[in-house]
């Protein structure tokens, strides 16, 4: 059964269920300290920054509260957008497990701009030690309605940051479906970010997120926090297998190209038809759209989508283990209701 529901529904990639298989004889050190994961440390150190500190956790939500456990002090708080996962979708962990604030401003097309950043930034500030003071920008890339943030956009975030000495998080769990689309490379994307949360499950593992300090300041006392917060695999040759192979031969970069590519496909064919309605532009593996309601059952009984909750917008989303035929079905499907 394939879905257009999300990429979490998606299959394990085969290469990287492979490695899982290839990482699965005998006995090695715990805790990180087997040849595999040193050699997929190094591997994302060649990809994204030489200097970068990189450990690798279980979850998302994992690794967005442990970056931003590591680089706050409780007085401090976040900027980011009013639709930021980590507002919306994390049951308020940044908040109740670091015991930081999150300030949140509306979101333009699921971006942060800087002169909303600095418009948060002085309405916080303004009350000095009444208040917060702001320290974190955070930002997702794909954001969460599956646009993608260019270059010129993340340097001017940067410029504010460097301004208002704010230090700067990236939620990357589809950083790969930003740098296919932009046609860019992954360090490129993350050159004037200070820590990341790079992206595993919904690029294809099984399990698995990285944390990757491209400030390696800020890295300092991170092995303690890890454990601390519940993340530090004994067995951590099974994750860092995964990642092993996903930043081998480009393999993140292709997968997400694919995903990209239906995506777009899809999009183009339903826009076509009158009553759809795209509310953002297609630029990744997930899009928005309207739908005629009509439609809306029937179509999810032949492959399942999202709709929003409390709302009649969909939201499709492509899977490295989509084809193109699965796209073209959906789309006869619709053909015939319309």
């Amino acid at each position: 059964m394939i879905s257009f529901a999300s990429d979490n529904y998606a299959s394990v990639h085969p290469k990287i269920m492979q490695a899982l298989v290839d990482a699965n004889h005998g006995h090695v050190p715990a805790y990180g300290n087997d040849e595999i994961t040193q050699k997929a440390i190094k591997l994302i150190q060649q990809t994204l920054s030489e200097k970068a500190k990189v450990w690798f956790v279980g979850t998302g939500t994992a690794a967005n509260t442990l970056a931003i456990k590591a680089s706050l002090r409780s007085y401090q708080s976040v900027i980011c957008t009013d639709s930021a996962h980590i507002q919306c979708n994390e049951t308020g962990a940044p908040e109740q497990w670091c015991g930081v604030k999150l300030l949140t401003c509306p979101h333009e097309q699921g971006k942060l701009t800087p002169e909303a950043i600095r418009k948060v930034y002085n309405a916080e500030a303004c009350w000095g030690q009444h208040a917060t003071k702001p320290r974190l920008v955070s930002i997702s890339q794909t954001t969460e309605f599956g646009t993608v943030y260019y270059p010129e956009e993340l340097s001017a975030i940067r410029a504010v940051c460097d301004e208002l000495d704010l230090l700067l998080h990236m939620d990357g769990c589809r950083l790969y479906n930003a740098a296919a689309e932009l046609n860019v490379p992954l360090e490129e994307l993350v050159k004037d970010i200070d820590v990341l949360s790079l992206g595993g499950t919904k690029a294809g593992l099984m399990f698995g997120e990285a944390v990757v300090f491209l400030n390696p300041e800020l890295a300092q006392g991170f092995e303690h926090l890890q454990k601390q917060g519940l993340q530090l695999f004994s067995k951590m040759r099974y994750v860092s297998a995964q990642f092993l192979a996903l930043f081998t031969d480009n393999l993140g970069l292709d997968l997400a190209a694919h995903s990209n590519q239906l995506a777009t496909s899809l999009a183009d064919s339903l826009q076509r038809f009158d009553g759809v309605e795209l509310l953002y532009p297609a630029e990744s593996n997930m899009f928005f759209a309207r739908l005629p309601q009509l439609w809306v059952e029937t179509l999810q009984a032949h492959t399942y989508f999202y709709i929003m909750p409390g709302s009649d917008i969909a939201r499709f989303v492509l899977s490295h283990d989509v084809q193109q035929s699965h796209v073209d079905d959906f789309v006869e499907k619709a053909k015939q209701l319309g």
